[in-house]
């Protein structure tokens, strides 16, 4: 069954010229789609080199069971770098017009509610259930963590290391990407090489072990789905090496 939720990888072209290294301004480290796995999130931060710069890749919620506890947690430690997953998008459209939004409740917002102690089910996703329901999370959230939502930036650089929960258009400068691109993907980005020598980092595909491979490193593995979370440590002039914590 696990094996089904991994995207078919596509075939690569042998005779790309080989990128150089990832050169970040600094070590940093990126971890994968967290998905309310708030004890595994623990685990991994615990072996990240200390007093390295660490950023999350968006998708912190829904799927797992412990939503809340890692959005408090995240909201709680601004020395982390936090970007916008599609998980948080749907978040906030629901947020905003529960009716038109109430399909993030199909993705893992059920789970995410539950773990705010709110109940919902989908046979009762009616107009009034919807809104009542949203003023619940309003209330259970409180102010200062939607902001904080809302808040989250799309993107994260540092030397030729550029990190976006879904990736990037491959044809189109990283200065001028489009939001929607960067937290829900683009159909060529895993397809066609960039022509910058830009690493993306990025999340969003499950994929059945991490990888880093002409200009992508990929570190969504799944970590709701198969108790694997993993982050990618890169320093200047150095290969990606990648670090996991597993249940």
């Amino acid at each position: 069954m696990i094996g089904q939720i991994f995207k078919k990888r596509h075939s690569r072209n042998r005779s790309l010229p080989r990128f150089p290294d990832p050169r970040p301004t600094e070590p940093i480290a990126l971890i994968g789609d967290v998905h309310g796995c708030f004890d595994l999130l623990q685990r991994l931060l615990d072996q990240i080199p200390e007093g390295t710069k660490t950023i999350l890749i968006g998708d912190y919620i829904d799927r797992g069971e412990k939503s809340a506890q890692v959005l408090r947690f995240l909201l709680s430690r601004p020395d982390l770098i936090c970007l916008k997953g599609n998980h948080e998008d749907m978040l906030l459209r629901f947020l905003q017009d529960p009716e038109r939004g109430h399909t993030w409740l199909h993705h893992g917002g059920l789970q995410t509610l539950a773990s705010f102690n709110i109940s919902l089910h989908k046979q009762t996703l009616g107009p009034e259930a919807l809104l009542t329901c949203r003023s619940q999370l309003e209330a259970k959230m409180g102010d200062r963590l939607i902001a904080w939502l809302k808040a989250l930036p799309a993107f994260y650089s540092s030397g030729n290391v550029f990190a976006a929960h879904a990736g990037a258009h491959p044809d189109v400068t990283l200065e001028d990407q489009e939001p929607n691109h960067l937290i829900w993907g683009h159909p060529t980005f895993e397809t066609r090489q960039r022509q910058d020598e830009t690493w993306v980092v990025y999340g969003h595909i499950i994929q059945p072990h991490p990888s880093a491979t002409h200009g992508r490193i990929a570190i969504d593995t799944g970590a709701y789905a198969t108790g694997t979370l993993t982050a990618a440590y890169l320093e200047p002039g150095s290969s990606p090496r990648f670090i996991t914590a597993r249940l």
